[in-house]
């Protein structure tokens, strides 16, 4: 549990079978409060109303496309009205998991799915971050977790391609600068960057040979479930991760050892 109970805020986590929503329970699990954020908001408060039931924590759910600021500082407000409110207690921690796959080959990429690609994951990484930092260094305390991928660096090779790729690798540099930057404020910003994940987010364009293809180059003989990032990005939040500052701790099964 944190020493004084704070607040995680976690994007991406209306997903019945995602990392985030994994992310939310385990949190919640270790004695923190949780925001549920989603572009979903009725899987939101679904999600929410689980956790809440199951562990006991204050849990609270948003709706947010976290691709537009407008809508990002509308969810920010919403959980900042619950903190002032006493409902919640002061945000602690963010947890940048939203985020879109692009498995479509590069020359058939339009325009408009690369600019969204980067949009979810890129820049939803930044305006979230933005919008909630400032309390987190007013505070003198904080943990940043972005979520990257695999993809990024060894040039997809899982499921997304070029635009998930990128974008991905943007949250790796935007981690280590952000993370200098920061400095001696108390707050620790540094990224996941998991391998073969078991979720629903390869569900609309996968098969079962590419599934087996992708568990048969994972030495520990299957993918990751979502639990096993959960832990890692729980343990990240931790006093006992407070040296850690913009690092990438790799999440693969040993499929990618660089």
């Amino acid at each position: 549990m944190p020493e004084t109970q704070r607040t995680a805020v976690i994007t991406g986590a209306g997903a019945p079978r995602g990392i985030g929503k994994a992310t939310a329970a385990r949190l919640a699990r270790d004695g923190w409060a949780v925001a549920v954020l989603d572009l979903d908001e009725p899987a939101a408060k679904q999600v929410a109303d689980d956790i809440a039931s199951a562990t006991g924590a204050p849990v609270f759910a948003h709706g947010v496309d976290v691709a537009d600021e407008g809508s990002v500082l509308a969810a920010y407000r919403a959980v900042r009205d619950e903190v002032d409110a006493g409902r919640l207690p002061a945000v602690g921690a963010v947890v940048n998991i939203a985020g879109i796959t692009s498995p479509v080959p590069f020359l058939e990429t339009t325009l408009e799915l690369w600019n969204k690609v980067l949009a979810v994951n890129a820049t939803g990484t930044y305006l979230v971050t933005k919008a909630f930092l400032p309390d987190l260094i007013d505070a003198g305390w904080g943990r940043i977790v972005n979520m990257s991928s695999v993809s990024a660096q060894q040039g997809g090779g899982v499921f997304g391609r070029t635009p998930y790729s990128s974008a991905k690798a943007a949250i790796l540099g935007f981690t280590k600068s952000l993370a200098r930057e920061l400095g001696s404020a108390g707050v620790t910003v540094n990224a996941v960057a998991p391998g073969a994940v078991d979720t629903d987010i390869r569900a609309a364009a996968t098969t079962d040979e590419l599934e087996a293809a992708i568990t048969r180059s994972v030495p520990l003989g299957r993918q990751a479930t979502a639990d096993d990032i959960a832990g890692v990005i729980a343990w990240l939040t931790t006093e006992d991760a407070g040296y850690l500052q913009g690092t990438t701790i790799d999440i693969n099964g040993g499929a990618f050892l660089h």
